[in-house]
């Protein structure tokens, strides 16, 4: 395997304040999960994870809110913090993930050097109701076209093992497709005991297979990642990923969860002779 890696960094900037009733989602104040919650991150401290990302060799550093979608004061703080990381980090390509957002709020974003923006469908527009009454599916898909029309590159995918069908997930692999987006993320569910879904019920080897149709269904994009739930659905068998289709990696912690030592990472990386991409 001779493919670079590209790595990518979450920074949870905003955390458990959504009042939306998302089924997967522990930031929501519906559930009362035991995480931690606050409006606003220091920006030190935001700036030191972005530092940490950056030596550690990840590309991509994306600055991630818990609401339903952008309001003035929400957009004002990921400005602010997109120009403080410049600042410190000015190698980090800067990604938001910041929920609804229309073309105008795009393009502020993308003033204040905000390269890409994450949008996640989620799951199939038919099973969609079933894991979300607050918001339509449609509403997502219409920012991805927003991300697509302000000029940023879409970074959009979904979570598998929601209990949603095979049918589901061909469904949102070509709703997928037709946005065109350069990076497609594939999330594992991760159960907390606060939720209201099942425990996910897809073996390692289910896992697998549904990389391999992401590569094969959405083969025009850059990257197909691996981001929440890696470590929990593939245990030690991790490096097998790389093998079906994965050409992207989530490094660090996630939202609400804990992920491994960034170190690790790079040493099954180079364990495996991959190389990891120093630029986009």
């Amino acid at each position: 395997m001779s493919e670079k890696i590209f790595l990518c960094s979450i920074c949870n900037i905003n955390s458990g304040t959504c009042k939306e009733d998302c089924k997967f989602c522990s930031q929501s104040v519906r559930y009362k999960a035991d995480i931690e919650r606050y409006k606003q991150k220091p920006m030190d401290i935001i700036c030191q994870e972005a530092v940490q990302a950056r030596d550690n060799g990840a590309l991509g550093f994306c600055l991630v809110t818990a609401d339903k979608g952008l309001t003035d004061k929400t957009l004002a703080f990921v400005c602010n913090v997109a120009k403080e990381v410049q600042k410190v980090a000015p190698q980090l390509r800067l990604i938001a993930c910041n929920g609804t957002a229309s073309v105008e709020q795009l393009l502020v974003l993308k003033e204040a050097g905000i390269k890409a923006y994450n949008h996640n469908l989620e799951t199939s527009e038919a099973f969609y109701p079933q894991i979300c009454t607050t918001h339509p599916w449609s509403e997502r898909y219409e920012t991805c076209q927003n991300v697509n029309e302000a000029g940023l590159v879409l970074i959009s995918g979904g979570i598998f093992g929601l209990g949603e069908s095979q049918e589901d997930r061909i469904s949102m692999l070509s709703s997928l497709k037709s946005l065109n987006p350069t990076s497609v993320p594939i999330n594992f569910y991760h159960h907390n005991v606060a939720l209201e879904l099942e425990p996910n019920p897809l073996t390692t080897d289910e896992a697998l297979a549904l990389i391999r149709l992401t590569k094969k269904t959405l083969c025009d994009a850059d990257r197909i990642m691996v981001a929440g739930g890696r470590e929990l659905m593939f245990g030690s068998r991790q490096a097998e990923i790389f093998e079906n289709g994965t050409n992207s990696i989530v490094i660090g912690n996630y939202l609400t969860t804990k992920g491994r030592v960034m170190s690790q990472d790079l040493e099954m990386l180079k364990a495996l002779g991959l190389d990891v991409a120093k630029r986009v």
